[in-house]
């Protein structure tokens, strides 16, 4: 399914311009020369960046979940919370991190995160931060990211789908053999 056109308030993002964004992340990262230890992703919207990036560098992929989108149905931004731990396959965290979201909007998730890491990880010694979208409403520059947005669009993003899918209306469209509109 092709997306809506994108307007100055609205970005309209496919699976492909999606990955293709992703990819383009990856070589920012590898041009600028900068060598990282760890992947920290925040989940949820920078759960699939932060796996390819990790995928990519060959580095391990830690998982912080901090929200701050639950109000009127993920469009309304609300209190930022921090979960109390990160997931990670190789032990604390330590030495070069680079913290990875989808998007920065505000600066806050951001901003927030990146002081608790280096409050709590006294092991870690630089932290940058990457994006695929950075919103000129935001109080902070990210390090890396892809494309600015200076009339900060609301970006739809491809898996957004799923937010509204429920699992009924997925058998339906499954037994009838279609494709989800």
């Amino acid at each position: 399914m092709t997306p809506a056109a994108s307007t100055d308030s609205d970005l309209w993002v496919s699976w492909d311009e999606y990955h293709r964004t992703i990819e383009r992340l990856c070589m920012l990262l590898h041009e600028s020369g900068w060598k990282f230890d760890h992947v920290l992703c925040l989940a949820r919207g920078g759960l699939r960046v932060g796996d390819v990036v990790s995928r990519v560098f060959d580095l391990p992929l830690a998982i912080l979940a901090a929200s701050s989108y639950r109000e009127a149905g993920g469009t309304q931004q609300g209190e930022l919370d921090i979960a109390q731990h990160i997931t990670s396959t190789r032990g604390a965290l330590s030495g070069r991190l680079l913290l990875v979201d989808d998007l920065v909007d505000s600066g806050v998730t951001l901003e927030r995160v990146a002081r608790h890491l280096a409050e709590q990880f006294p092991g870690v010694v630089e932290i940058r931060t990457a994006v695929l979208w950075w919103k000129a409403s935001s109080s902070i520059r990210p390090d890396f990211y892809v494309e600015h947005l200076p009339t900060n669009p609301w970006i739809h993003q491809p898996f957004e789908d799923y937010d509204t899918l429920r699992p009924q209306q997925l058998a339906a469209w499954m037994k009838r053999g279609t494709a989800r509109p």
